[in-house]
């Protein structure tokens, strides 16, 4: 653990808040910690954030596949919660695993950002606007397989770091452009830097991005658990969890690892949810799709099938990378 953000010393901590030690992590916090004190009076000025070091962010030179996947961006984070070091623990949504740790639940989802990729480049407003040979940058298996099956004749080298370690390199020629997410630019006040938001029909966005989840102990075994439960749902916000429990689901029946490029986006729209998903081979050179509609009352539902009609379109073995 590497910081702490405390309450001041006359206003001992109620509730801490553990986060990565990012700017985007730590801004992402405090937006729960501003919702919790807006909700519940009695917790202004008593809620600390501890910032903890993961995995993820301390090894930057490899790709996340070759050392464990995107859980390693909330591994450390998880084991402090349990461990009762933290009350709570916020994460970016699409670095959650599908299945988290046993004896807690994902209390709320927040009101979820805009989930759609941004393309920063200096020299081409869009990708086909590059020349052959053109270097893009990405640390994302989704980004690089979707570019590739747009435009198989471009580099795409690994791009990793946090937002400002990105926009360095891509500023110093190490890359014709990168891709950020638009909702990451615009919480850090950044999203002027984007040379422009893609749509989905463009870049079909990763699951769950855009979405700030909260994750504690479920509950059962103390009354003190229970109490920060009550807190914090009351954060949740429907329409955005909705949204977030079909593309999981949807990726947790694909089982696909940090190794398989696989996007999913769902849409609410009256008492109807729409879910679109694909599934690409790494070089880009083939995908799968599947679109489905239904109800809102079961999410996981629909998640299941829209994966199952991709699995049944493409078989598991193309998941097998």
């Amino acid at each position: 653990m590497s910081g702490n953000t405390a309450p001041s010393p006359t206003t001992p901590a109620r509730l801490t808040l553990g986060s990565r030690g990012s700017p985007l992590a730590l801004r992402q916090t405090h937006e729960v910690r501003d919702r919790l004190a807006a909700a519940w009076p009695e917790l202004a000025g008593a809620i600390a954030v501890q910032e903890i070091r993961t995995t993820g962010d301390a090894v930057r030179d490899r790709p996340l596949a070759e050392i464990g996947g995107k859980g390693l961006f909330i591994k450390e984070i998880e084991q402090a919660l349990m461990a009762g070091q933290i009350d709570a623990a916020v994460h970016s949504m699409k670095d959650m695993e599908t299945t988290i740790a046993p004896a807690s639940v994902l209390v709320a989802v927040l009101p979820r950002e805009d989930p759609r990729d941004a393309w920063l480049s200096p020299i081409a407003d869009r990708v086909d606007d590059l020349p052959s040979g053109a270097k893009i940058g990405t640390a994302s298996v989704r980004r690089a397989a979707q570019v590739l099956n747009r435009r198989p004749d471009l580099q795409v080298v690994l791009f990793r770091g946090n937002v400002d370690t990105r926009l360095r390199k891509l500023a110093e020629g190490e890359v014709a452009g990168t891709f950020l997410a638009a909702a990451g630019l615009s919480r850090l006040g950044m999203l002027d830097k984007a040379t422009r938001i893609l749509e989905v029909d463009e870049m079909l966005p990763a699951v769950s991005q855009g979405a700030i989840g909260v994750q504690c102990r479920d509950g059962e075994a103390s009354a003190r658990d229970a109490e920060i439960r009550n807190w914090l749902s009351i954060l949740d916000d429907r329409p955005s969890r909705l949204r977030v429990t079909a593309e999981r689901a949807m990726l947790a029946t694909l089982d696909g690892s940090c190794r398989t490029p696989i996007a999913g986006h769902a849409t609410l729209g009256g008492a109807r949810l729409t879910l679109s998903g694909m599934v690409f081979s790494l070089d880009g050179q083939s995908s799968h799709g599947a679109v489905d509609t239904s109800a809102t009352d079961d999410p996981e539902a629909l998640g299941r099938t829209v994966g199952e009609a991709i699995l049944a379109r493409g078989g598991r073995n193309f998941l097998a990378v």
